[in-house]
């Protein structure tokens, strides 16, 4: 069964084109991890302080999301991450669910 990942991020009132920008121009050095299937950036809602992001991602089991987590491209994907910080509110949050069905 597959494994998903999301990280939403509340961005913050005006921050939208920068927050954007930066998930648009980036590597992300998903294509180089085994059991890697599908990323999808998603807009969410918007509150009177922050528009709703997640990054959501398939992955093959959740051993190969742990996998991605150690590799060398999850370190080349993150590295200058932090330099972003004034574009959030918060922290960014980490889900991870288990699939246990699947309708196609």
């Amino acid at each position: 069964m597959s494994y998903i990942t999301m990280n939403r991020f509340k961005v913050l009132k005006g921050a939208e084109a920068d927050f954007e920008a930066v998930w648009l121009g980036r590597d992300t050095h998903l294509h180089e991890v085994p059991g890697f299937k599908e990323f999808h950036l998603l807009k969410g809602p918007e509150k009177e302080d922050h528009t709703l992001y997640a990054s959501h991602t398939i992955w093959a089991s959740e051993a190969a999301f742990i996998a991605w987590t150690k590799s060398e491209a999850f370190r080349k994907a993150h590295a200058g991450a932090g330099g972003n910080k004034p574009l959030y509110a918060g922290h960014p949050e980490l889900e991870c669910f288990g699939i246990i069905q699947t309708v196609a």
